[in-house]
């Protein structure tokens, strides 16, 4: 099992002839953006980075933000929608969003906005996408499932736990981005103030890792490619606690689980 900075970062570009490919900006609390595409058409997945930091990232890809079909929001909080306003505005991009996410009023004028609706699938050119209703704690967050060419990604970083219908909605994935939020030894003696502690902790708030191993078990490893351990805590998290939850599930095979990075994110995945 690698982490994103210890894999290298030589070719960032798109893979040629991609069916479903994936790669993050940046997951953690600081920002989260995730790139998803099927070799034509491109989206970015939330976007908690400034405008600059954002294009600046992007280009690591190979990609000018023009070159983005839309921009798709998960929930309004900062760490995934601090630079989706500016991004949009500057770029003239489309976002989808729930009415929910719209009407907490947090993202500014955005002039291009689509309202998507829980469990009803869309799609954008060759992408179809189903945003799945999760337990958080916002106005009406979703996570999202990908399809392209009979090939699933799972997009799932942020949720308080792994619910019977979050289950059902992401069994079946050829990959999945998977929040691994928290240790909760760590969370209780850090920093946090009780208040913090309890939201980060419960229900509504982030998967610790055992819930991410429990959520893993239940949607099954068979057709899984690729494990992305995503959104982890500064404070309340380190990367090998996050694999030594994960890696009993995996039968001694780590090389298809992979550690996304605060500051770098990780290089372009393939689903085959």
């Amino acid at each position: 099992m690698l982490l994103a900075e210890e894999r290298g970062r030589n070719d960032m570009t798109l893979p040629p002839g991609s069916s479903l490919c994936f790669a993050s900006l940046g997951s953690g609390s600081k920002g989260n953006a995730t790139l998803v595409s099927d070799g034509e058409t491109h989206v970015l997945v939330d976007c908690g980075f400034g405008l600059r930091e954002t294009e600046r990232r992007l280009a690591r890809f190979g990609l000018h933000p023009r070159q983005l079909a839309a921009v798709l929001v998960t929930h309004e909080h900062g760490d995934h929608i601090s630079g989706v306003g500016m991004l949009a505005r500057r770029h003239d991009l489309p976002v989808y969003l729930s009415a929910g996410t719209w009407l907490s009023g947090r993202l500014g004028d955005v002039p291009r906005h689509r309202l998507i609706v829980p469990q009803v699938r869309f799609a954008i050119a060759g992408l179809e996408i189903d945003p799945v209703t999760v337990p958080h704690d916002a106005r009406e967050p979703v996570q999202f499932c990908f399809r392209a060419r009979d090939r699933r990604l799972g997009v799932l970083t942020d949720l308080g736990h792994p619910s019977a219908h979050v289950i059902d909605a992401f069994t079946g994935c050829d990959a999945l981005i998977l929040e691994c939020n928290h240790d909760p030894r760590m969370l209780a003696e850090g920093p946090y103030p009780p208040h913090l502690k309890r939201r980060v902790g419960g229900d509504w708030g982030h998967l610790a890792n055992a819930q991410a191993h429990e959520l893993l078990r239940r949607v099954g490893l068979d057709r899984l490619q690729r494990i992305v351990c995503s959104h982890l805590s500064e404070q309340n998290n380190r990367p090998e606690l996050a694999r030594e939850s994960l890696a009993p599930l995996l039968d001694g095979d780590e090389t298809r689980l992979l550690i996304a990075a605060q500051d770098v994110g990780f290089e372009w995945q393939v689903v085959a």
